[in-house]
């Protein structure tokens, strides 16, 4: 423990060839339609080097409700990987809606003792979230099994998906820092400045459900941070309340700096119609009946001079670039840089 109480940064374990991945349904079902993608996923982790299995409540038709099974089902088969010294990682098959029902329920301590890779974002974010809190885990905010490396991956060009299979080996199997994040001409800088923080966010959603819970990060945990966040589907003005709340709880004060997501399927968002030009006074200039994505982030942070770079890859619009969550990074918004400057795993 560090002297105010707060978990040290946990790092699990750095992975070698050969070690055993699990595939597991931490949240939703897997339906039957989505069988080929998950066999593409598995082939991807594969390629990396990885020995593959899926769990048992992963079959195709097996649900509760929208889950794949029940709160305590899902518990007990993810408690079961974490005590289990053969599983060396374990990747979410999907998101969904169910991690808050069983947060009561993960073997922390067995976590404590072997700290495995936990992959996945979405409804996987909460994990995230709230096993830094009580562990300080790494949390491996990337992409999911079947949506992700089955799907979104496969839509990529072939340079692309290259390229992230190599950042992904690395960020599971390399004892020295990433570096530079790989740019594209899509991210955005919405307020110059550079910054340097420790990683903390999710689905903006999910950020905002784990600080209502038992299991919240204290506020100190965000001081310094860079702030990483997107959403899906909603509307516009789900998206300005999540942040709000985030004002409200003084998040927005303790920040050193924000990094934004691709948006996906978010009703009420103006199209941007230019490349966004930071104004001095903060906002983008525009106006209009329905707001940017831009214009709504730099609404709420008011005049908080904290850099914000947006659009970047990560999120529900997929491919992921991986955010590991507790990891200091540096931030140059206006040069459009995302840096990883440590490693997400330990030598083993």
């Amino acid at each position: 423990m560090t002297g105010s109480g707060v978990p040290q940064l946990l790092r699990p374990r750095a992975l070698k060839p050969g070690d055993l991945i699990v595939v597991a349904s931490l949240s939703g079902p897997l339906h039957a339609v989505y069988e080929a993608d998950l066999d593409r996923a598995v082939a991807v982790l594969e390629r990396m080097g990885f020995r593959v299995r899926r769990a048992p409540l992963l079959e195709a038709g097996r649900h509760h409700w929208w889950s794949a099974g029940t709160p305590a089902e899902i518990a007990g088969e993810f408690n079961a990987l974490l005590r289990d010294p053969e599983v060396r990682a374990i990747v979410a098959h999907d998101g969904g809606q169910t991690v808050l029902g069983y947060l009561d329920l993960i073997d922390v301590a067995a976590i404590a003792a072997d700290p495995k890779p936990i992959l996945g974002h979405s409804d996987i974010s909460l994990l995230h979230l709230v096993l830094h809190a009580r562990t300080g885990l790494v949390g491996f905010h990337t992409d999911l099994a079947t949506p992700g490396l089955g799907g979104h991956w496969q839509a990529a060009p072939a340079a692309r998906r290259t390229e992230l299979e190599r950042l992904y080996a690395a960020l599971l199997t390399g004892t020295e820092p990433i570096g530079a994040l790989p740019t594209t001409p899509a991210w955005e800088c919405w307020r110059p400045g550079r910054a340097e923080g420790h990683l903390i966010g999710g689905v903006v959603n999910r950020i905002v459900l784990a600080q209502a819970t038992p299991y919240a990060l204290p506020l100190d945990r965000f001081d310094g941070a860079v702030l990483f966040w997107e959403e899906t589907g909603g509307h516009a003005s789900h998206v300005w309340s999540y942040l709000q709340v985030l004002r409200h709880c003084g998040v927005l004060d303790r920040i050193s700096g924000m990094v934004v997501g691709v948006p996906y399927a978010i009703d009420g968002l103006a199209p941007p119609e230019a490349p966004v030009v930071p104004h001095a006074s903060g906002t983008s200039g525009a106006s209009g009946a329905s707001p940017t994505l831009p214009e709504m982030v730099l609404d709420v942070l008011g005049d908080r001079d904290i850099p914000v770079l947006g659009n970047v890859e990560f999120g529900h619009a997929g491919p992921n670039l991986p955010m590991p969550v507790g990891i200091r990074v540096a931030l140059d918004a206006r040069q459009r840089t995302l840096s990883l400057l440590e490693p997400a795993v330990r030598p083993g």
